[in-house]
């Protein structure tokens, strides 16, 4: 059973940092892709960046390239989200998820294992 943890929410001011951490437990995950998503409130769940297991490459939601920065450290089986010049759009709470279905990396149903998401609150 995959577990994931993310942590490093919080309350920030605009144009302010924070990094995310999402931390797996129960299998090592360096072969799987793997993403981020957030969820503001009201609204549905959408991507934020992803990162290939196979090829290293990564993608983003217009909304934050080149702001975000998504990585990983397979020795630690963690993925990272690092969030630089944040903006108050930029609330919600953020999830991490394993690819392991065929799709599109940028839909959530493409994905079966979540963590239970860290909330980020960006004022202005």
């Amino acid at each position: 059973q995959v577990r994931l943890v993310e942590s490093g929410g919080g309350a920030v001011q605009t144009g302010e940092t924070l990094g995310l951490s999402c931390a797996a437990s129960g299998r090592t995950l360096s072969s799987y892709s793997m993403a981020w998503f957030r969820q503001a409130p009201g609204k549905e769940r959408e991507f934020v960046a992803f990162l290939s297991g196979s090829s290293g490459n990564t993608f983003y939601a217009d909304s934050v390239k080149g702001r975000f920065t998504i990585s990983r450290d397979n020795a630690k089986n963690t993925l990272y989200l690092q969030m630089n010049s944040l903006k108050p759009e930029d609330t919600a709470v953020y999830y991490c998820a394993v690819y392991t279905r065929s799709g599109s990396y940028s839909i959530s149903q493409a994905y079966d294992w979540w963590g239970q998401g860290t909330p980020v609150t960006v004022s202005s």
